[in-house]
């Protein structure tokens, strides 16, 4: 599976895109009011408990547009905070603090949200299950996005198409489920394999096939149980579909080693977090 990789130069670069979306074609005419060189001091605040993340996007944020900014993390990323709580210190031009606030805040508040909302799921689903996010991810975003989850104590399932083969239910529906499983097998050249199951039918069809995952979707819990009992024996089990926080612990009592949860990163709420001078 492919590594999420958070270089600085990355960072830096994601950041400068987004400065660059907020500031063309002529900058910040508003704060360019603001004439003087004044030096103040803010300070990132939570609204609300949350997973902060972010930290060193919104650093770059502040960095890009003015080096002699001090930007002070009160927090790490990963960490707990409640409501009221100062997530960092900013010290310098008060033009250029307020220049880069909405775009090192979007940044937190985005990764927060993901972190947060999953943290939820990883403590309903107990000790024994594990949460992983998906592929739907907003465009360009999915590092970021990914890396959110992990920091709510989340896995990644694959990042992209060749990480992994993932028979789901339209390639079966192109084809045949027991021959296109033998012939990921025949090509599995170091890659794991999940095929995805509608009904226990199917996975009658392939049991004792050698791959790596059961992806059990759209299942009541009977049939799951059920399923998961027929293939702990041969494969790692996975379940998805109309999972959210009133169903997560029942999908977890099945017995299944993984749930996956595309509203993770599909339609997170971000976290209100607030720059104070």
């Amino acid at each position: 599976m492919s590594q999420i990789k958070l270089s600085q130069n990355f960072i830096r670069n994601i950041v400068k895109l987004a400065l660059n979306e907020d500031l063309y074609p002529s900058g910040d005419i508003t704060s360019n009011l603001i004439k003087n060189e004044k030096i103040i001091k803010a300070k990132i605040i939570t609204n609300q408990n949350a997973i902060i993340g972010g930290l060193l996007f919104a650093k770059h944020a502040f960095l890009l547009v003015d080096k002699k900014i001090k930007f002070v993390a009160k927090k790490k990323d990963g960490s707990f905070v409640k409501k009221g709580s100062v997530i960092a210190t900013i010290q310098g031009n008060a033009q250029n603090i307020l220049i880069a606030e909405r775009v090192a805040l979007n940044f937190m508040s985005h990764i927060s949200g993901i972190a947060t909302k999953t943290n939820k799921f990883v403590k309903l689903a107990g000790k024994k299950c594990k949460i992983c996010c998906t592929r739907k991810t907003i465009p360009t975003l999915r590092v970021i996005q990914k890396y959110a989850v992990k920091l709510g104590g989340g896995i990644n399932h694959r990042f992209n198409l060749s990480d992994e083969f993932l028979i789901k239910d339209n390639h079966i529906a192109s084809s045949d489920i027991k021959k296109i499983v033998t012939l990921a097998i025949k090509n599995k050249k170091r890659k794991k394999i999940t095929v995805e199951v509608d009904n226990l039918k199917q996975l009658k069809e392939i049991i004792g096939l050698k791959f790596d995952t059961v992806l059990f979707d759209n299942m009541n819990i009977k049939i799951l149980k059920i399923g998961v009992k027929l293939a702990k024996k041969y494969y790692e089990t996975e379940a998805s579909g109309n999972v959210n926080f009133k169903t997560i612990k029942k999908i977890a009592s099945s017995g299944v080693d993984r749930i996956s949860v595309g509203s993770l990163t599909h339609s997170t709420q971000a976290i209100d977090l607030k720059l104070e001078i």
